[in-house]
């Protein structure tokens, strides 16, 4: 590799090459996918430019999923570092990139894999599930991986006597507790968007809009659920806004979500919950990192590559590979 983009990656995390400010990046972006043969993979919470020009746009797993589905030779996750690692898990023999190398994750830095190890290590007896917003490593500690949607089915699956670590989201296990009522040992951990927002500020927009369904996100605290009309994944969110009669949200996940549910519903009105700070809305600022320009010179110089060790692919697999085989038995 050329040394300058060595140095680019290693400091900044990114290609930092000069584009031709007369091109139209939208058009190249399509001109070089098409010649490379890639699929583009974006998250509900990418900027809205980013989300448009998508092959696929969803949460983490489900396009983890479709990319496995697709001939493509390359995958380029306009999304967070853990989620390019679970691409790259389901679809070892495709090269799976990611425009921004230090679009990280709150929830998933909360939860060292070597400190987990330990954690795990004092309930020799207990299985290990892990939220899939989590590093290929800590996947690969794990007996189960579950999602925000099938988590609470993940955990009644199992025999009632089944002792359970759950990890690494202590808003997420708390709902499966309680949902459950099951016993299960958290590990303490959090996403920071979903751990910021305003109750004083929701309470308002409540005021202000008494006909607003307020919808949150699992991820969520449990004094902000206890108030919800729905709680769900983002997936489980936007198809909610679609299929509810209602005209009014109140929003409390990552406000990229927003344009989707717009999109799917032009005639509804949806109000970003907002934080606890001057910000109007919640976004991640890890998601943000993400850029059009970044995206461009990501597939023109098919770099930050995703790699991962086969064992760490294999042993991370397995516990996917368990989600899956339950999901479907229960026909989720």
């Amino acid at each position: 590799m050329n040394t300058t983009f060595e140095q680019d990656l290693s400091a900044k995390g990114f290609i930092d090459v000069d584009i031709d400010p007369t091109i139209d990046l939208v058009a190249e972006i399509n001109r070089l996918k098409k010649e490379k043969n890639a699929v583009i993979l974006a998250h509900y919470y990418q900027d809205s430019e980013i989300q448009d020009l998508a092959d696929y746009i969803g949460d983490s797993l489900g396009l983890s999923q479709q990319a496995a589905k697709t001939d493509a030779d390359m995958i380029v996750f306009a999304g967070v570092h853990f989620m390019a690692e679970t691409a790259k898990i389901l679809s070892p023999s495709k090269k799976v990139l990611l425009p921004d190398l230090k679009a990280g994750c709150s929830l998933s830095d909360s939860c060292p894999p070597h400190l987990f190890a330990k954690f795990k290590d004092k309930y020799p007896d207990h299985l290990v599930i892990t939220y899939v917003n989590c590093t290929a490593e800590l996947k690969a500690l794990s007996d189960i991986v579950c999602t925000s949607s099938n988590a609470v089915q993940i955990v009644e699956s199992l025999p009632a006597d089944q002792k359970i670590i759950f990890g690494p989201d202590r808003n997420l296990g708390d709902y499966v507790k309680k949902k459950t009522g099951r016993d299960l040992v958290l590990w303490n951990g959090a996403c920071m968007v979903h751990e910021i927002f305003s109750q004083e500020k929701i309470d308002a927009l409540r005021l202000e809009y008494p006909n607003a369904k307020f919808i949150a996100h699992p991820e969520c605290e449990d004094h902000i659920l206890a108030q919800a009309d729905y709680i769900g994944s983002t997936s489980g969110m936007l198809k909610y806004t679609i299929e509810d009669p209602t005209d009014t949200y109140i929003v409390a996940t990552e406000s990229g979500i927003l344009h989707q549910m717009q999109k799917a519903s032009p005639s509804k009105t949806f109000i970003p919950a907002p934080p606890n700070n001057l910000c109007a809305c919640n976004d991640c600022p890890h998601m943000k990192l993400n850029t059009l320009e970044k995206l461009y010179n990501c597939l023109y110089y098919e770099q930050p590559e995703i790699v991962l060790s086969e064992d760490i692919i294999a042993r991370a697999q397995k516990p996917i590979e368990r989600m899956l085989e339950i999901s479907a038995k229960l026909g989720l």
